[in-house]
């Protein structure tokens, strides 16, 4: 075997171009996990020094490249620099704004420095460390819902909508800015090293929306707009990565722009359901449940993607990969085993 990597694969599935050899994909693979995999020790990256630096991204390449990837997924998020963030996945921390005095504390203005200030040394690194024929996938993460929640939690965003109508939308409003002058000086300084951007933000849950449809249409979506052609002017095509039941707004994303969609879940709607629906206008990326990559036997896992690629050949573009991302718990051999048979179907692995 001699697999050369092509990040084109990427771009045409992105494009709804059916490639001619089906791209893995994942949207973030934990570090945990490839360390497991390669027997590389993956804990340094962001205590180092730019040596370590360098030689992370030289190992974390070379893992995708090994492994039959065309890309390399990366990104940083908005979330991590913004001070007094963390409410997004942490319940018990006091939301930094609650108020309008809180909004209006927050060193809106300060974001965006702060953002390449922490993170630019990593992009660096990245596109100095890139393989042949790859390139990287992904680039500021947090959309626009998930920067609000950071700073204000779920249940305290619903209280503001409720007693606040005008600090609601002027969230959102503001949120979007930010992320527009971040999106701006990173397509200008590292666009080069990424053929298709993203980000990842999580509109639903398993059987709606975390907002009504109307509010995602009014506060949301023209904010994605805008990002979403800042990417295109660059010539790049952009995927959303949006967890949960979003079907009820799926026709508003397809019309901001988006050239394809990210994440899926059996219990939701398995694979193929979202390539026979979708796949005549976007690409669709997924593929396999998580719950199978954690718990089916190898022979369950090669009939399951079998029947998932049968499916969904002939309708558009699509890349395969979990139906969203490889975290700290699942097995290193229940990945290992959904790439391996992804390329034996493909025929990597023919003499």
């Amino acid at each position: 075997m001699n697999f050369q990597p092509d990040y084109r694969h990427i771009v045409n599935a992105a494009y709804n171009r059916e490639a001619v050899r089906l791209p893995l994909y994942e949207h973030i693979v934990s570090a945990d996990v490839i360390g497991k995999i390669t027997g590389k020790d993956f804990s340094f990256l962001y205590d180092g020094d730019d040596n370590d630096i360098r030689e992370y991204f030289r190992l974390y390449c070379q893992f995708f490249r090994d492994y039959g990837y065309d890309v390399i997924p990366f990104e940083c998020c908005i979330g991590q620099i913004m001070p007094g963030a963390g409410a997004l996945g942490n319940c018990r921390i006091t939301p930094a704004i609650r108020t309008r005095a809180d909004f209006d504390a927050c060193p809106w203005d300060e974001i965006p420095d702060l953002f390449f200030k922490k993170n630019s040394r990593y992009f660096k690194a990245l596109s100095h460390a890139m393989p042949e024929g790859m390139k990287a996938v992904g680039g500021v993460g947090n959309g626009v819902f998930e920067i609000v929640q950071d700073l204000t939690g779920y249940q305290n965003l619903c209280y503001i909508s409720a007693d606040d109508e005008e600090l609601y939308s002027q969230l959102f409003q503001k949120a979007g800015q930010i992320s527009r002058l971040i999106w701006t000086r990173f397509l200008e300084e590292f666009k080069d090293t990424y053929c298709l951007l993203r980000f990842g933000d999580d509109l639903g849950y398993k059987s709606n929306t975390l907002l009504s449809g109307d509010d995602i249409r009014t506060h949301i979506l023209p904010q994605y707009r805008h990002i979403i052609d800042l990417v295109h002017a660059k010539g790049k095509p952009f995927l959303l990565h949006s967890c949960g039941c979003i079907f009820s707004i799926m026709e508003d994303l397809i019309a901001c722009g988006i050239n394809a969609k990210h994440s899926n879940e059996d219990q939701i709607a398995p694979f193929p359901y979202w390539v026979e629906t979708y796949g005549d206008r976007i690409g669709n990326f997924g593929g396999i449940d998580l719950d199978v990559v954690c718990s089916a036997s190898r022979e369950e896992m090669k009939e399951y993607i079998g029947d998932v690629i049968r499916t969904c050949s002939g309708h558009g573009g699509f890349a395969f990969g979990s139906g969203n991302s490889i975290p700290d718990y699942v097995p290193a051999g229940g990945y290992v085993n959904m790439i391996e048979i992804v390329r034996e179907i493909r025929g990597d692995y023919r003499t």
